[in-house]
């Protein structure tokens, strides 16, 4: 296939700006890009007039809000159960495991996408159902990558029902198994919100770094011990990566 050489070039330009380097002279751009500084002035004229690079008083380059504006059109038309389900499937149907994309609402996570699994004996769970950030493994991932101040107001009169005889029980001990999530990158219920039941969660990322969601694994836990379980934890791990770059993250 062939490259238009002035797109080509042009494009190379838009990629120079990023996080450390959001203004450059048009010395520096020409050095950056190996071209005449004459061939790199007509290209920046270019992106000038189509708003994708902006020049201050100063002379320096940036780039413009034609920018902002196109990627705030590709985040809108991003839908994270489009992106997530076929992923979602994958999952499920490599396990046999129920599988569930969960958003959080307030001080609960809410289903939003479910896949049965051929395997799974689970059935409590159904999409728009809710729970409780302290019993679950998607509500502990949910609750551990929340801004610090924000955490605070959820948990502020936050009440910890038991569920079963494993459920964290206070605010103590659910703030030492979130920093626990944080660290891991994981969290789990371990028979927490329903008995017999043990489920694996990991974070999903948005394009800003941001945890908007969390996917979790479901399990028996008559059914699948401590070996297998991890096994299926490094396949939830790596879907959640896939979905999260699907919604434009790329770890740092």
């Amino acid at each position: 296939m062939p490259i238009i050489q002035s797109v080509d070039r042009a494009l190379t330009i838009l990629d120079l700006f990023d996080e450390s380097t959001r203004e450059l002279k048009i010395t520096d751009i020409s050095a950056r890009v190996g071209l005449h500084k004459s061939t790199v002035h007509s290209l920046l004229k270019t992106l000038q007039k189509h708003r994708y690079i902006e020049q201050d008083e100063k002379g320096l380059y940036r780039l413009g809000m034609r920018v902002l504006e196109k990627g705030q059109q590709m985040l809108q038309s991003f839908d994270i159960r489009e992106i997530a389900g076929t992923h979602l499937h994958a999952l499920s149907g490599e396990t046999g495991q129920s599988v569930h994309l969960v958003i959080r609402d307030g001080a609960e996570g809410v289903y939003i996408d479910k896949v049965e699994g051929s395997k799974a004996a689970i059935r409590y769970s159904r999409i728009g159902r809710r729970v409780s950030l302290h019993s679950s493994a998607v509500g502990k991932v949910l609750a551990a990558f929340m801004p610090e101040a924000e955490l605070r107001s959820v948990l502020a009169g936050y009440e910890y029902t038991i569920l079963t005889q494993h459920t964290i029980a206070g605010e103590a001990a659910f703030l030492e198994e979130l920093r626990i999530v944080r660290d891991e990158g994981v969290a789990y219920d371990r028979e927490e919100n329903e008995p017999g039941v043990r489920c694996a969660a990991a974070p999903v990322y948005d394009h800003a770094g941001h945890v908007i969601a969390a996917i979790s694994i479901s399990t028996m836990a008559s059914a699948v011990g401590d070996e297998e379980l991890a096994v299926l934890v490094a396949k939830l791990r790596g879907t959640a990566e896939q979905v999260s770059a699907g919604l434009g993250y790329r770890a740092r």
